[in-house]
């Protein structure tokens, strides 16, 4: 299982970093400006990440406190990650977001490491139960261990990485003229 923790791992990190640079290219004036009629704001979208990371990291600590439950065969299968980072089917979230998470952008983005920080702490922690022996469902792609459970938060920047570049060419562009 270590081989595959630190894989898990090294996708996380390289999520994180593709989705910080995709930020990198919203301005920080337009953090909280929505780019079109019922679609999120670059700040949205990292409110969305940071609910939806602490919701999963929750929810396994409590599944964690009890004795592993058997996983059906029918349950052990769901969509693959490649389907969930290409954005090919749009989804609603199930999770509203949280209007009292929307800061400024150094601030939201410091928010977002930290909760990155707070769930490699947890899967230090969790690394000596078999995570493979213990499950949650997703509300829309299936049944996931708590092992595959940390690939979906992964997979779920990714999603969203580019979610913030497509946010970021929208953007209403500020012209300025020289000076005379």
């Amino acid at each position: 299982m270590l081989p595959l923790l630190q894989s898990i791992t090294e996708n996380l990190s390289r999520a994180e970093k593709e989705f910080l640079a995709a930020a990198d290219a919203v301005p920080a004036d337009q953090w909280k400006t929505c780019p079109a009629e019922g679609r999120w704001s670059a700040g949205e979208l990292v409110c969305h990440l940071i609910q939806v990371e602490r919701a999963i990291i929750k929810n396994a600590g409590r599944v964690l406190q009890h004795p592993p439950k058997p996983r059906p065969l029918s349950k052990r299968f769901h969509f693959p990650m490649a389907l969930v980072e290409s954005r090919l089917i749009p989804r609603k979230t199930p999770i509203p977001l949280d209007p009292a998470l929307l800061r400024e952008k150094g601030e939201m983005l410091a928010q977002l490491r930290e909760v990155r920080a707070q769930t490699r702490g947890f899967m230090d922690e969790a690394q000596r139960k078999d995570l493979r022996k213990y499950h949650m469902p997703h509300p829309f792609l299936g049944t996931f261990n708590l092992l595959e459970w940390f690939q979906v938060i992964a997979s779920h920047q990714v999603r969203h990485a580019k979610q913030m570049k497509q946010i970021a060419v929208a953007l209403p562009k500020i012209v300025t003229t020289p000076h005379k």
